[in-house]
């Protein structure tokens, strides 16, 4: 890619299924370019340093030198992918913050293209957010998650219309499964013969909406 991606994955809502995206972000990344740089900032246990301490580091944004020491790290044209799981309790503080200080302008400055991930949800809280991120972020760099999971139904109107990209709700064992501290998902499809398994079709297409999700990023930024 011509640009470092920064994939931002949030929502002001705990228990929407943000640490399970960026984990499974984080895998696919890992698996296809054999790096990726991943960023922590969360209150709640178990949290992404948890599931990948190899490729996690713990963040900080309560205070000036965190939250300076956390923007270095993410507008370095390095190649190397970042993802960002952000607590709810950061999710106001972070994008003010990053408001104040033009993250966004700085980014494309240095050839880094930040991508927000809004986990949805369809309560007045959440409304309220990607109603903020809708007029703090450009479009094309904003995309709703609808996690089947969380929203059982029809997303609301306005996180209807811009981009989006869907996560099927898994069956209740294989959540279960999957949210072991000790669960891989490269490793599972590394050790899975079973190309049938309903977990290993799951995990095939949401690696290939992160695939999309990359090819378009390339065309916008070409």
């Amino acid at each position: 890619m011509n640009h470092t991606p920064v994939y931002i994955v949030c929502s002001p809502r705990p228990l929407v299924g943000k640490t399970l995206m960026s984990r499974l972000l984080s895998e696919f990344l890992l698996l296809k370019n054999g790096a990726v740089n991943s960023f922590d900032l969360n209150l709640r246990e178990p949290s992404l340093l948890d599931y990948l301490p190899a490729i996690t580091e713990t963040a900080d944004i309560d205070n000036t030198f965190g939250k300076m020491q956390l923007m270095d790290r993410l507008i370095v044209d390095d190649g190397v992918a970042k993802v960002i799981d952000l607590g709810f309790h950061a999710f106001d503080e972070f994008f003010k913050m990053s408001e104040e200080i033009g993250f966004l302008k700085e980014a494309a400055r240095r050839r880094v293209a930040p991508v927000i991930l809004f986990m949805a949800d369809t309560d007045r809280v959440s409304a309220r957010g990607h109603e903020m991120l809708r007029a703090q972020i450009p479009s094309a760099s904003l995309v709703t998650i609808d996690n089947e999971h969380v929203v059982r139904g029809e997303l609301p109107v306005a996180m209807s219309q811009g981009r989006m990209l869907r996560i099927a709700a898994l069956p209740a064992f294989l959540k279960t499964y999957v949210d072991r501290i000790s669960f891989s998902f490269n490793d599972y499809l590394r050790n899975e013969k079973d190309a049938s398994a309903e977990l290993h079709q799951w995990l095939r297409r949401n690696y290939l909406s992160f695939r999309e999700l990359e090819l378009s990023l390339i065309l916008q930024k070409s």
